[in-house]
């Protein structure tokens, strides 16, 4: 008769504390007996249960919250969503909570303010994105607690501290950061734990949980599917348990969303209804048997519901069939109890019971899991040809777009009243009939109007119609003979040749995870071979072809010539697409200079050289990422005054670099600005002052970074200026020239400030291997604006990773 009621909460106060980013080493390994002495002794010897959690991908933590409250498993647009939660509408146990009256306080990530709103008595927000905070995120959530432990108008108090995750990504799990963390950590639990004990009624006890969301990679990162991001540490801390006793065992591997579960069974609420979690059974395993078994068939009961509702054929499946079996053997077992037999075989049927649950339940909880990643595969098919369509079209269109006309053409009316348009759009209309009437699950492509999906297929049909269209055209003027014979000797360079080749790898390559984890191989790969081929082409413009072409000679004088002139005339380092044919108008008496040209011929190798530097700065990818680096070395505390000098050194290259085109003005504010990116770096304690012997006085560097912003908004702001008297006032290819190095030179200094100062080498490269290509490669082979756009990604790409 008690079945459809739900049971009596089994604990009276239950506090949550999730310590985002815990990894499950950090309170059962080595840093846990080191930095967590209070909580590994209530894990060795308290009263205590010890849990490792395992997280499914994606190990974010919205979704992980989600996972934690509502036990079912989140899909990968969380990742989105993560950046800026929407209210939760699914079946909640914070719902759940509000609605059976219960009084609750939160504390910490505002993730959660945004996720349940309106279901906290009270709460104060932390914001998770200013990462280089570790120590204010965690202290405004620590400084309610001991005002909220000394009041009794609460039932559930949740806590989310954010500092170890930040430390994770700013400096790794192996940081000496971790260690003054976790020991913080420690004592809040510590106090919370007293606390709760000291206030405890012996009919009915208080529960403190420790969880974490998702751990950390061995670079600190989160978010993949490796051992460290998936795997948590996961405590119940109660006097209902008993104690602890013997030798500790590695704990028990759990899934993530059994909290939800167990968590309900514990405060006397329902089961959330898309939960697909199990019930951790030694958290009850101190009720009596009848209990227990009760508890069990709630969360069985609960996971055939959902399966009956998402599953036709539900009937036929093993978890459905164990937990009828359970449920009959139950049935027997309480017809027993209620005789009043209450003998030893009575407990032993009674456990064979329990042991048919747990595997029905386990058995369901996998059934129910595998179908979260059951996809809309039609609609997802049907967006993916359309997208697949615009894209051959735009690749087919690009050639002409980046020729010296720049046309873009589509042709879009011969499609649309062609006889093979109407019999595609009848063809797809037929197969969209069939696979709607058939599908047994819910599709959202089927369930739109069919004028909506009449509309799109006529979509697909006139696009399909106009890829054919557009590779007619090509095929037809390839037969046609070319009515300029220079026209014809233009054939395909090896340049063109890599950065297809090497294009179309880079998108290939971005199926495997393992090139995705260690992507910055590819592009390492890609600008070493490009800085060969360019070596090749310089040669063979200054050597083969001047000895066999006499006319060639003249071309690449005046290739040099015009690179002087432009210079002299203070053009942009950038050429426009308009001016990258520079030199055929002009024609000069005067031979190559010879510093030029073996400068030329150099500038490959230099660049080669630089890259190389740079590879060993930093070390990146997932695989050697822990490998120690010149950044590490730099970076250590003894090394401060060698760092201050390679970022002192680096700001003059800088300034050296980007303000050559600047107007006096601009150059005066840029010196000022490198000036307070160093003052911002001594200010925060990064680097020192030749004058300073200590770093006692370290600040946050906020009125230094203020102050080079102010100068960034400057520059920037005299530039456009500079650009709109351009264009408005007089058209003079000076000032536009000024205008559009001052933008690009307040970029560069705000740059400079964002990076950190061991990598500032980097920017300097950077701006040294742009020069030099521009002035030596692009410009004396007359690259077009395609060509240039490509190498300048490619090298971006690169110099992304060797930050």
């Amino acid at each position: 008769s008690n079945w459809s009621k739900i049971p009596l909460p089994l604990f009276k106060k239950v506090v949550i504390v999730l310590i985002d980013a815990l990894r499950d080493d950090f309170v059962f390994g080595s840093k846990g007996k080191q930095f967590m002495p209070y909580t590994t002794q209530v894990v060795e010897k308290g009263t205590s249960h010890s849990f490792i959690a395992e997280a499914k991908p994606p190990t974010v933590t919205m979704p992980r919250i989600k996972a934690l409250m509502t036990g079912s498993i989140p899909g990968f647009i969380d990742v989105i969503v993560n950046l800026n939660s929407p209210a939760l509408l699914d079946d909640n146990l914070i719902w759940q909570a509000k609605t059976a009256g219960k009084r609750i306080i939160f504390f910490g990530d505002d993730t959660w303010v945004k996720l349940f709103p309106k279901h906290f008595v009270e709460y104060d927000g932390t914001t998770s994105f200013f990462v280089s905070d570790f120590t204010e995120v965690d202290d405004n959530v620590t400084r309610h607690l001991d005002r909220v432990l000394k009041r009794e108008d609460w039932d559930l108090l949740i806590l989310h501290y954010l500092g170890l995750d930040h430390i994770g990504h700013m400096t790794g799990p192996n940081s000496p950061l971790v260690g003054p963390k976790l020991r913080e950590m420690d004592n809040v639990l510590k106090k919370i734990h007293i606390s709760l004990l000291s206030k405890e009624e012996p009919s009915l006890p208080n529960l403190l949980v420790v969880c974490g969301d998702h751990g950390m990679s061995e670079t600190g990162s989160h978010g993949g599917s490796s051992e460290g991001e998936v795997h948590t540490p996961l405590l119940f801390i109660s006097s209902a348990f008993e104690k602890r006793s013997g030798p500790l065992t590695q704990p028990e591997v759990v899934q993530q969303t059994d909290l939800a579960s167990t968590l309900a069974v514990g405060l006397g609420l329902p089961i959330s209804r898309n939960s697909v979690g199990n019930l951790i059974l030694p958290v009850v395993g101190r009720k009596t048997m009848r209990e227990q078994l009760r508890f069990m068939h709630l969360n069985g009961f609960q996971l055939s519901r959902l399966l009956q509702e998402n599953t036709p054929a539900y009937e036929k499946d093993p978890g459905y069939e164990h937990f009828k079996i359970a449920e009959k053997s139950h049935g027997n077992w309480i017809k027993l109890y209620l005789e009043g037999n209450n003998s030893e075989i009575l407990l032993n049927i009674g456990k064979k019971v329990l042991k048919q649950y747990l595997e029905a339940l386990k058995t369901l909880s996998s059934s129910l899991s595998k179908q979260v990643a059951q996809y809309d595969m039609y609609s997802m098919m049907v967006g993916t040809v359309i997208v697949m369509e615009v894209l051959l079209l735009l690749l087919l269109s690009i050639p002409k777009a980046l020729s010296s006309r720049a046309e873009f053409e589509v042709p879009l009316s011969p499609p649309l009243f062609s006889l093979l348009f109407y019999l595609m759009c009848l063809m797809l209309c037929a197969v969209h009939v069939i696979v709607c009437t058939s599908a047994e699950s819910l599709c959202y492509f089927c369930s739109m109007s069919w004028l909506t999906a009449v509309a799109v297929m006529m979509l697909i049909s006139a696009l399909m119609c106009g890829i054919l269209s557009a590779i007619a055209k090509i095929f037809e003027n390839s037969r046609l003979p070319l009515k300029n014979p220079v026209m014809s000797s233009s054939s395909w360079s090896e340049i063109n040749v890599l950065i297809l080749a090497g294009t179309i790898g880079h998108v290939l390559s971005l199926g495997s995870s393992s090139f995705i984890e260690e992507e910055h191989q590819t592009w390492y790969f890609l600008i070493n071979t490009l800085c060969l081929v360019l070596c090749q082409e310089l040669c063979r413009n200054n050597f083969l072809l001047r000895e066999s072409d006499p006319r060639h000679s003249t071309t690449v004088k005046q290739n040099f010539d015009s690179v002087g002139e432009a210079s002299e005339c203070k053009n942009i380092d950038i050429p426009a697409v308009g001016n990258s044919k520079l030199g055929k108008a002009t024609s000069s008496p005067e031979f190559i200079k010879g510093a030029d040209k073996w400068i030329s011929l150099t500038s490959p190798w230099i660049i080669l050289i630089c890259c190389r530097l740079l590879r060993s700065l930093n070390q990146t990818g997932i695989q050697w990422a822990h490998r120690p680096d010149f950044g590490h070395w730099l970076t250590s505390s003894e090394h401060k005054s060698e760092l201050s000098l390679l970022a002192a050194v680096s700001l003059l290259m800088i300034f050296v670099l980007a303000q050559r085109r600047c107007s006096l003005v601009s150059k005066i504010a840029m010196a000022l600005g490198l000036l307070g990116v160093y003052s911002y770096r001594a200010a925060i304690g990064n680097v020192v002052f030749p004058w300073q012997h200590d770093s006692k006085d370290i600040s946050k560097g906020i009125t230094e970074a203020r102050f080079v912003y102010v100068f960034v908004l400057g520059i920037v702001f005299t530039g456009t200026k500079d650009l709109l008297k351009s264009q408005v006032i007089s058209a003079d290819s000076s000032v536009r020239s000024t205008g559009l190095w001052e933008v690009y030179s307040g970029l560069v200094l705000l740059t400079a400030l964002l990076l950190r100062p061991h990598n500032l080498p980097v920017l300097v490269f950077c701006l040294l291997i742009q020069t030099m290509m521009t002035k030596y490669i692009w410009r004396p082979l007359k690259f077009d604006a395609a060509q240039i756009t490509i190498m300048h990604y490619w090298f971006g790409q690169a110099f992304f990773y060797f930050q």
